[in-house]
């Protein structure tokens, strides 16, 4: 369970990279000379939008819990969702601006959709940015906080167990003694032989008498 837990916390732990690549996407679009490259640049914001939200999910379906100092994943993982969600917003802003400026018809128009594109993506974009990177460390403490949680819970359930088992094996320890003790003392009182069976094995079988006889008794008469 600690280690499924803590893969889901590596894979969350990715995201802040996968965001950076994203804002870092949006920013060489800005930077794009051409049509083809800003559409060639900006084809990869869905998939990594995508992979984002996909590890925000498979991380809160993996069963949140509150620690033992009161922080709350499932609080802080709402407060992630909600800053990515405003951050996507204000950056599909930033994307539908730079759209706009390639289909602008005079130089001037589109140099004039340009820098709005690029004060949105500076005064509106950045802040949010900020917010889901605060979000983001928010909740890696609370998971670290979590974790240590569960280590400890483990660590004493294996001391618990030991104990059992120890006291387990001197109990059957003990009734294998008892028992052997018991089964010895049984056989060797069957197994002895009888006195009078050996009184009877080494008594000397006597001898008639000659007066004993029938002819001698035949004779008395």
């Amino acid at each position: 369970m600690y280690t499924e837990y803590t893969l889901g916390a590596t894979d969350l732990a990715h995201i802040s990279a996968d965001i950076m690549r994203y804002r870092n996407t949006i920013i060489r679009a800005l930077e794009a000379d051409s049509q083809k490259d800003f559409e060639r640049i900006t084809e990869s914001l869905p998939a990594q939008r995508a992979r984002i939200q996909h590890a925000v999910d498979r991380y809160a379906a993996a069963g949140l819990r509150v620690s033992r100092s009161g922080r709350s994943e499932p609080e802080d993982i709402e407060a992630v969702r909600r800053s990515l969600d405003q951050y996507f917003s204000v950056a599909s802003t930033t994307v539908q601006l730079l759209t706009q400026e390639w289909t602008a018809v005079s130089p001037a128009e589109r140099e004039s959709i340009r820098r709005k594109a690029e004060e949105h993506a500076s005064d509106n974009a950045g802040p949010k940015m900020i917010q889901v990177s605060l979000a983001l460390d928010r909740l890696l403490d609370t998971v670290a906080d979590v974790a240590k949680d569960m280590r400890d819970e483990g660590t004493k359930a294996i001391q618990r167990t030991s104990l059992l088992l120890v006291g387990g094996s001197f109990f059957i320890a003990f009734l294998n003694l008892f028992f052997t003790r018991q089964r010895g003392g049984t056989s060797q009182h069957r197994d002895g032989p009888d006195e009078r069976e050996i009184d009877s094995v080494h008594r000397p079988i006597p001898r008639p008498l000659a007066s004993d006889s029938p002819a001698a008794a035949l004779r008395q008469e």
